[in-house]
């Protein structure tokens, strides 16, 4: 303990018993002229008859004035008293709780003596115990502070405010106990014992009165779970009032869907175990009958509407079975069509005739008469880092124009396609000063919009693989993006630097930069299973870009960029007599030596409609790019390539569906030929279940055994991707949620099936060679054929030049870690093609800032 303190750590019911006052004299006296604690009675009990103050006198008083002290009284010199006047005055004094014990005197002359002993002033304020909480959070509950004056009430109600802290956490059998330890001068420590306890979880759900659905079902269809020993990473097996209330309504919601139009739960009770560790819950239901659709009919009272063509709209026919969220889900539909024509705040209101006896719901909708709405203000709040003109540039519609719900809708997924705020984003609409005026107010919140990416991964052909980029899309909060990055592997190094403006002097035109080098390296695996090197691309260029809207889903972009690549091999392996030996490198490798130039001329045509570019739900892109490589240069040859992807709710659910596809093809201007370089190349990642490079046209180089029969063991073979001019690749991938377990863990799985082919390739003149025998006559050798004795031939064979579909399956998981993003996928590869490298596995990881 700390100097000072002059007594043990008491609890609070017994922590004032000091001296001779009782514990009683903290609480106000009754109104009885009994004395606040026995035996010794205040002299206010002694009074008889009354009379006339003559004096006041204070003593006890330590930090405060006597005149302090009287002034919570209404007693005072020559003022006539009895009984009733100094019980009320020991109230008063009672009441202003800077008191531990009050008493007052009379000698019976009129001398009255006001006997006080003041309560403790708190030197600190302790919390122990607290482990599942944080003692942050405790401490916002907590209203006593040191330096205050100390009263039981406050303590009491802080104790209340605490565990109603640990209950909205789960935590119903958690207890605290206050405590204060005495120092001198009158002063006191208050600590806090916690004792927090397990979560009370939900031991059991039962569900009374359900005729129609099983428990299983309704338990379904709610929030919360039972208890299980297996669902340890779900809290909601947690029991919470009110998620017990949710779950009411999830029930209510579900019948009512069903057509149950009667539904009611008649009561939903929690009660604690008796060991007071878990809850057990009890509905009772009564189900009702169920209900089809009857007549159904449109009003309405503006004239600019015709109800007979909004009729189409109704999807709900007679005879359907009733459903009360096809209910809403139509006033909602009705609500924004009437809003395309300017009336912002329509009010569509459903009127419901219930037939009883043929068990039937007629609904007439009916749309009230509502003026023309204009727009008076845009509002955005919260955003501390993105400047304000960056927002209110999304908006297609501005102060005074007139209302058009789906230019609003249309500008709300324009902000929230930035990426630079939460998921959830609204424009609300909030009456103006006048009925035929709307204010639009956007309530954004910031997150983080660089990230620091670290991506790890594993290849059977090239082993670990690792990226570094750091990248700011909302560069000075003017949206401008900034991004670093560097690769290596065995495979590859390399390193870019790039920037973009996306309002070039404040006008909707983008203007970016990028400047890069790369080092790629080939290699293949030799007859020992060693690794070597085929040849080595060393790539360094810029390139300059600028983009533009056509329309308001149509936009176009156009880009300029030089390079120079210089394609080299190990000359000590791959030269004889100072020229590359096709007998050693490859036909393929030896034409693509040498140092290139290219000058590229590219543009690319977007059809974009999608809700949110980083998470879409909904919507479409078209990107249609070409680029033209012959400004100068060395290099002559027209690339295209067209991607597609659309995404989609499957039947009105969480679930998304991306169905997407691309085909590209590459052509030379000035000959037959492409570069090794410049073909196409198809796996992973784009091609998840394959490796880097892992489809499309190989040479493979298998060594011959003794008898002039090919080995047939892989692992000796040299195994190239020669590239291909035309390729396509298809995917239909499904985001599966998780509901709000799911969002609690940051967990975002999906499943996928991939598509494609890479083909048309020209890997030169095949090369056989023949083993040549340690002793004997030598076989016929072609040229450029080893002719040491002992030396191994081989036969080259040209696979994977189809363009029959490669087929993979696969499974893949977002994972928002402690640490950062998380990227796993296992994909397998069920359908291929000779030649083809499957790779079953991938992650990668990285934070944000």
């Amino acid at each position: 303990m700390a100097a000072g303190r002059t007594a043990r750590r008491l609890p609070l019911a017994f922590a004032l018993l000091a001296s001779a006052a009782p514990l009683a004299a903290q609480q106000p006296p009754p109104s009885t002229p009994a004395a606040p604690a026995a035996p010794a009675a205040p002299a206010a009990a002694m009074v008889t008859q009354g009379g006339t103050v003559r004096s006041l006198r204070v003593i006890g008083a330590e930090r405060l004035e006597p005149e302090t002290v009287l002034s919570y009284t209404d007693l005072a010199a020559g003022q006539p008293y009895d009984r009733e006047v100094l019980d009320r005055a020991l109230k008063d004094l009672f009441a202003s709780e800077l008191f531990a014990d009050v008493r007052i005197r009379d000698d019976g002359d009129g001398n009255l003596t006001i006997e006080v002993r003041e309560n403790p002033v708190i030197n600190r304020v302790l919390i122990e115990g607290a482990k599942r909480v944080k003692e942050e959070k405790i401490r916002e509950e907590i209203r006593v502070a040191p330096r205050q004056i100390f009263t039981r009430s406050r303590a009491r109600a802080d104790v209340a405010r605490i565990l109603e802290l640990y209950r909205r956490s789960g935590r119903f059998a958690a207890q605290v106990e206050p405590k204060i330890v005495q120092l001198e001068q009158n002063r006191v420590d208050l600590v806090f014992e916690i004792s927090e306890g397990p979560k009370s979880k939900i031991r059991q759900i039962n569900i009374l009165g359900n005729e129609r659905y099983s428990d299983g079902t309704l338990r379904g269809e709610m929030a919360s779970r039972q208890a299980r020993p297996l669902r340890i990473f779900t809290s909601r097996d947690t029991y919470d009032p009110d998620r017990l209330a949710f779950d009411q309504q999830k029930l209510r919601q579900f019948y009512l869907t069903e057509g149950y139009a009667d539904f009611r739960v008649v009561s939903a009770i929690a009660e604690l175990t008796p060991d007071r560790r878990d809850f057990i819950v009890t509905y009772v239901l009564e189900e009702g009958e169920r209900y089809r659709f009857g007549e159904v009919g449109l009003t309405s009272q503006i004239r600019d509407i015709d109800a007979e063509a909004f009729k189409s709209i109704l999807p709900m026919k007679e005879g359907d079975w009733y459903n009360a969220k096809l209910i809403e889900d139509t006033i909602d539909s009705i609500t924004e069509t009437v809003g395309l024509l300017g009336y912002a705040f329509a009010d569509v209101r459903p009127q419901f005739r219930r037939d009883r006896d043929d068990l039937r719901m007629n609904i007439t909708f009916v749309i009230n008469e509502v003026p023309r709405v204009y727009v008076e203000s845009v509002t955005i709040n919260g955003n501390t880092i993105t400047a304000d003109d960056v927002i209110r540039r999304e908006f297609r519609i501005a102060e005074g124009d007139a209302f058009n719900s789906f230019k609003v809708k249309r500008s709300r997924d324009r902000i929230q396609s930035l990426g630079f705020f939460q998921e959830k984003l609204e424009v609300e609409q909030k009456p103006g000063t006048a009925p035929d005026k709307v204010a639009l107010q956007v309530d954004v919140e910031e997150r983080p919009t660089g990230s620091i990416q670290v991506s790890a991964g594993y290849s059977s052909l090239e082993g670990l693989i690792l990226n570094f980029a750091v990248e700011q899309r909302n560069f000075r909060g003017r949206a401008q993006n900034l991004r670093f990055g560097v690769n290596w592997s065995q495979f590859s190094r390399g390193i870019d630097i790039g920037f973009t403006e996306p309002y070039l002097f404040g006008r909707n035109l983008a203007l970016g930069a990028d400047v890069f080098r790369r080092d790629f390296s080939s290699f293949r695996f030799g007859s020992q299973g060693e690794r070597i090197d085929t040849y080595n691309q060393l790539t360094t260029g810029f390139q300059v870009r600028t983009g533009f809207p056509i329309t308001e889903y149509w936009s176009a972009s156009v880009r300029y960029g030089l390079t120079f690549d210089n394609v080299t091999v190990d000359e000590e392996l791959f030269f004889t007599d100072g020229q590359c030996d096709p007998i050693k490198a490859g036909r393929f490798i030896c034409d693509a030596l040498g140092k290139y130039s290219t000058s590229l001329l590219g543009y690319s045509l977007a059809f974009d409609t999608l809700d949110n570019r980083l998470r879409p739900t909904r919507g479409q892109r078209l990107v249609l790019s070409q680029d033209y490589a012959g400004l100068g240069g060395t290099v002559n040859y027209l690339r295209s390539r067209l991607n597609y992807d659309r995404y989609r709710r499957l039947f009105g659910t969480q679930f998304v569906l991306n169905l997407g596809g691309e085909v590209g093809h590459i052509f030379s201007l000035d000959s037959d030929e492409i570069r090794l370089t410049d073909r196409f190349f198809l796996g992973e990642p784009r091609f998840r279940g394959f490796d880097i490079r892992g489809v499309g046209p190989r040479v493979i180089r298998k060594p011959l055994l003794a008898d002039g029969t090919v080995n047939p063991d892989e692992d000796t073979w040299a195994n190239d991707s020669v590239g291909g001019r035309i390729y396509y690749l298809g995917r239909a991938e499904v985001i599966i949620p998780l509901g709000a377990t799911g969002d609690e863990l940051g967990l975002r799985p999906s499943a996928y099936v991939d598509v494609g082919s890479l083909w048309r390739s020209n890997p030169g003149v095949l090369i056989s060679c023949p083993n040549v025998p340690l002793e004997g006559a030598l076989p016929t050798i072609p040229p450029g054929c080893p002719t040491a004795r002992g030396s191994i031939g081989f036969q080259e064979f040209y696979v994977g030049d189809t363009a029959s579909p490669r087929i993979s399956v696969g499974v893949g998981v977002n994972w928002n870690s402690p640490f950062g993003p998380f990227r796993i996928d296992i994909a397998k590869a069920i359908k291929q093609a000779d030649g083809d490298l499957d790779q079953l596995f991938q992650f990668n990881v990285g934070t944000q800032f």
